[in-house]
């Protein structure tokens, strides 16, 4: 199915004022495209979603920097390629400095040592402070997520709410949680 070019430019116009609807509009319209588009390259639903949900943080954070020359739905798949490129090269970065980890120790201790465990107690804790500061609706969806491991048909069953609503709480709640990190010295 086509989309009208001009809806999606007003609509675009609408989400650069501030329009939850037309964010919500633009993310429905175009999330099967993006999700199917990783789906393809990364033969993962976890990867593809997770790849997907960057892809439209990353686009609505940028939405200003979009040329309405070109289809907003180009736009948006190249986003997600070049972010799926970057998970392939960190990941590959990642597995080349494990080999290299692993050759040089052979046996590696891997309990934490007490230190250890209290950087990760106290980092926790930290996290746990910043996402207390969220508005209850968002703590919750980060909670099912992150520490319940739900998927997101899970959470939107749990929540009682259309799976669409669900990926954009988390979206918002991940995109409010990290600029509180951020502002945090």
């Amino acid at each position: 199915m086509e989309l009208d070019q001009n809806l999606i430019d007003l609509k675009i116009s609408e989400a650069k004022q501030g329009s939850q609807s037309a964010y919500n509009y633009l993310l429905n319209s175009h999330w099967n495209l993006v999700y199917s588009f990783q789906l393809k390259r990364t033969q993962d639903d976890f990867k593809a979603e997770e790849i997907t949900i960057q892809t439209f943080s990353k686009a609505f954070n940028q939405l200003s920097t979009y040329d309405n020359k070109y289809k907003f739905s180009t736009w948006l798949v190249t986003i997600s390629k070049n972010l799926h490129i970057d998970l392939l090269r960190k990941e590959t970065r990642a597995e080349k400095r494990l080999h290299k980890e692993f050759k040089l120790n052979s046996v590696v201790d891997k309990n934490p040592t007490a230190e250890d465990s209290l950087i990760t107690e106290q980092n926790l804790s930290e996290l746990l402070a910043h996402i207390k500061k969220l508005k209850p609706h968002y703590q919750e969806v980060i909670n099912l997520r992150y520490f319940q491991e739900m998927s997101y048909k899970e959470m939107a069953n749990s929540l009682d709410e259309p799976l669409s609503n669900v990926k954009v709480k988390l979206l918002r709640a991940r995109r409010l949680l990290s600029d509180l990190i951020e502002k945090t010295p």
